[in-house]
């Protein structure tokens, strides 16, 4: 007979073996929404880390985790609060962050109170965490022509680097188009825009001027975003009133191999990609990023959706993540949104 010392034991590690394991059977799967509430996420994984933004409207706040799926549990810290007035105090908007030429980034846009006054403006900072040291604002992203400008991001692009935002024409707000234009440094663009993508189809007119945020703002592209895959360059982005239930993504593709600065050399999708689903109760989904897992062998979308019809613009909207797929024809697939009920397989490591 073994000794009732031993016996403990062998019951105590065959708890905790089993604690353990279950413990690691729930870390495998999560359910959307990843958090209660923010829009426009945006998430990039560096060394070991996801690390993940969205608009607060007030500050920059950025989350740092292991897993995408512990943002709830994720050490953040707030990385910048705006001065109580200036050019960038107010609707802080849209917040990227990326690692380029050995500094962090974070491009977002902001206003002095008034919408039209809406532009881009760039943080660095030299740390290797960026949730420490300083940043530092390197002033405004300033865009051709100077117009209304948001939703900024950049890539690069056979060693060029580039930057897509969404903008207006002219002077007035009457359009969002999308735009694309080649950049000095990280903080700088030269040359002229080129225009990629305008609101044409009838999926990207919804727009009910009653619940617009700021009539008479009817036709929208924004919230730009680069995938690249097989030499090929793919800018999806969002389209119709994030008033409405019909916001979804839409898509423009170019030959990594062309000149992107020609509008010839894009083609657009004439369907949305991904779009709301009611069967689901996942409704205007929208303003994406995209991000690989750890081991770089799974494609994620992360976006933001409401639950419920009619939820619209504000504080309803809530990000979720999922993983898609690519055809056989090189493009991305990237399938319906799922609901809140149904477990998702966190990103492979």
């Amino acid at each position: 007979m073994l000794p009732k010392r031993f016996l403990r034991f062998l019951l105590f590690v065959s708890v905790s073996l089993a604690i353990s394991h279950s413990g690691y059977a729930q870390a495998q799967t999560f359910t959307n929404p990843l958090l209660p509430s923010g829009a426009d996420p945006f998430s990039i994984y560096k060394d070991g880390y996801y690390y993940y933004t969205h608009t607060t409207g007030k500050n920059i706040t950025l989350w740092k985790t292991k897993s995408i799926a512990d943002l709830p549990t994720a050490e953040k810290k707030v990385v910048f609060t705006p001065p109580a007035s200036g050019p960038y105090a107010k609707e802080l908007w849209a917040p990227e962050i990326h690692f380029l030429e050995g500094k962090w980034y974070i491009y977002f846009a902001a206003d002095s109170g008034s919408n039209i006054q809406h532009r881009l403006w760039v943080l660095e900072n030299s740390s290797a965490n960026p949730l420490q040291g300083e940043w530092v604002m390197k002033g405004k992203l300033t865009t051709p022509e100077d117009k209304w400008s948001i939703d900024g991001s950049v890539f690069y692009n056979k060693g060029q680097l580039y930057c897509i935002w969404s903008g207006w024409e002219g002077d007035t707000n009457g359009q969002q188009n999308i735009y694309i234009a080649r950049m000095k440094n990280p903080w700088t663009i030269e040359g002229k825009r080129t225009r990629v993508s305008a609101p044409e189809l009838d999926w990207e007119m919804h727009g009910d001027l009653k619940n617009a945020w700021d009539p008479p703002h009817v036709n929208v592209n924004e919230g730009p975003e680069i995938l690249l895959h097989n030499d090929m360059v793919f800018l999806i982005y969002s389209a119709s009133g994030c008033w409405t239930d019909y916001y979804a993504l839409g898509m423009v593709y170019a030959s990594a191999s062309s000149d992107l600065m020609d509008v010839r050399s894009w083609k657009k999708s004439q369907q949305p990609l991904f779009k709301q689903s009611p069967e689901n109760s996942v409704y205007a989904p929208g303003h994406n990023s995209f991000f690989k897992s750890a081991d770089g062998k799974e494609d994620w979308i992360l976006y933001h959706a409401n639950s419920k019809p009619g939820q619209g613009c504000g504080g309803f909207r809530s990000p979720r993540a999922q993983p898609f797929t690519w055809n056989k024809e090189g493009m991305p697939e990237l399938g319906i949104p799922i609901s809140e009920v149904t477990p998702v397989k966190i990103p492979s490591h």
